[in-house]
């Protein structure tokens, strides 16, 4: 009875390994990698390449291109077998993620020294293509993604000013009495000197779009690297201490009252520039509106004499006197001279 019971269980737990553990399914959302006597099944000496890494990590990161095992089913393998599944859905997570600790925000110091508390987002899947780090090669890869990337992110935070400059500051004073500063700069898209580092926090926050595609293109190599590639990245929260936050908002409300002031005398600059424009025009033809008849009368004059001599130019004039005369209400002769001056 003993020898027929230990025969029986043997058969049941040799059914339950062969028969039923055989058979196994991968949902839409997963793939699978079988490994036989914990070797995964590969194609060959194939390697995964990727053009984008330098030759340093090609060297490091050589990792085998396996079998994946699509969405299906149902699959067979053999008792020495073993299914490993992963999800290759795509999944967002906290940048204050981390298994290790909790923590509401990740602190990052910025140009100027200041420390900030940075929040947002991450959006990754796995690899399809590159399983075996994810699967045999990390420990924790996620984590250690995570911690690549806040890395880079902090990195980046450190050393990072506003690519188009301060134009309000782009002159030095001794510099700004001898040469006058352009009007791109003037109205601060110039390419200036960095003088902000004071507050490089407000150049983080305007170029927020900026930082989050350096991010991205930073992480493109994490696929090939670690078996996660990370879609994008969304940065939404910079915020300093409270003290700092206060100064920042002053600076900022005198930056933009500087800023109006400017853009004010730079629209009354140039509507007084028209207005002048237009005054010289007006005196241009008053001064060739009366220019004009003195021109006619001289060649009227150059035509009498030409054709009727002096004789003749001179009975004009005592002809155009005649009217002169007519108003004039005092007569003056003097000594010497038959010919009488009138006023």
């Amino acid at each position: 009875m003993l020898l027929t019971a230990f025969l029986s269980g043997l058969a049941l737990y040799s059914i339950y390994r062969v028969v039923i553990r055989a058979f196994y399914t991968v949902k839409p959302n997963e793939r699978a990698v079988l490994t036989s006597f914990g070797r995964a099944q590969r194609f060959g000496d194939q390697r995964v390449e990727d053009p984008r890494m330098t030759e340093e990590e090609r060297a490091r990161y050589r990792f085998p291109r396996l079998q994946v095992i699509g969405p299906g089913g149902p699959y067979f393998k053999w008792p020495w077998q073993e299914v490993h599944k992963v999800d290759v859905a795509t999944q967002a997570l906290d940048l204050t993620w981390d298994p290790t600790k909790r923590q509401d925000t990740i602190e990052a110091v910025t140009k100027d020294n200041l420390t900030t508390g940075v929040n947002g987002q991450v959006r990754f899947r796995v690899a399809e293509d590159n399983l075996y780090p994810f699967v045999f090669g990390v420990a924790d890869p996620l984590q250690h993604v995570m911690g690549y990337f806040i890395s880079v992110l902090r990195e980046r935070i450190a050393n990072f000013s506003d690519p188009k400059g301060q134009g309000l500051l782009s002159l030095a004073p001794a510099d700004a009495q001898t040469a006058p500063a352009p009007a791109s700069e003037a109205l601060g898209d110039g390419a200036g000197p960095d003088l902000s580092e004071g507050v490089s926090i407000n150049d983080l926050r305007k170029n927020l779009p900026l930082l989050n595609a350096f991010m991205e293109q930073q992480c493109l190599t994490t696929g090939s690297r670690y078996g996660i590639e990370l879609e994008a990245a969304l940065i939404t929260q910079i915020d300093p201490p409270l003290e700092v936050d206060r100064a920042l908002s002053a600076i900022n409300s005198t930056r933009n009252q500087v800023a109006a002031d400017i853009s004010t005398a730079r629209a009354d600059a140039e509507q007084q520039i028209t207005m002048s424009k237009r005054a010289v025009d007006i005196a241009t033809n008053t001064a060739q509106a009366e220019v004009a008849p003195l021109k006619e009368l001289a060649q009227t004059l150059v035509g009498i004499k030409g054709e009727g001599g002096s004789a003749a130019l001179a009975a004009y004039v005592r002809n155009m006197r005649i009217p002169l005369l007519k108003r004039a209400r005092r007569i003056v002769q003097t000594t010497g001279n038959l010919t009488p001056n009138r006023t």
